[in-house]
């Protein structure tokens, strides 16, 4: 899948991403940028809300374990188990969310659960920014069911 496509399965499946404006930047070997405007996500002090910071990097998350396994012609369902965000600062424009890709020890135990057990976990990290300074930090374990 390309960044476009992945964009509008995004848009089409995962409504809260098209109301947050969302848009698939690159899909690569090191990981998944989602980026969205300030406007659609802006808060009563003219930042970016802390539910869109926290949402992008669920789905930038989220998109990285889908792509991957659709890759791999793996069907599954991809749930959120539990997340943390740390905020260190305000956003004050348009943003983005970075899922760095997972060491391969990691993702070949994940993939090799789900295909014997028909369930995989796999924790991933990613980085929220705007304008090149990281303002958030966020870490997520996701299962995929078969």
């Amino acid at each position: 899948m390309n960044s476009l496509q992945v964009e509008q399965y995004l848009h089409q499946n995962i409504p809260i991403s098209q109301q947050m404006a969302v848009s698939v930047v690159s899909i690569d070997e090191k990981g998944v940028i989602l980026a969205a405007p300030l406007l659609p996500n802006i808060n009563h002090h003219g930042t970016v809300f802390g539910g869109s910071i926290s949402n992008l990097a669920i789905l930038s998350a989220w998109t990285l374990v889908y792509v991957r396994l659709q890759e791999l012609f793996i069907n599954s369902r991809i749930v959120i188990r539990r997340n943390t965000v740390d905020y260190f600062q305000p956003l004050q424009g348009d943003f983005q969310a970075h899922c760095i890709a997972p060491v391969e020890d990691s993702w070949s135990s994940f993939v090799t659960n789900l295909d014997e057990k028909g369930k995989g976990r796999i924790i991933l990290d990613a980085e929220i920014t705007s304008s090149g300074i990281c303002a958030a930090k966020f870490q997520g374990e996701y299962v995929a069911l078969i």
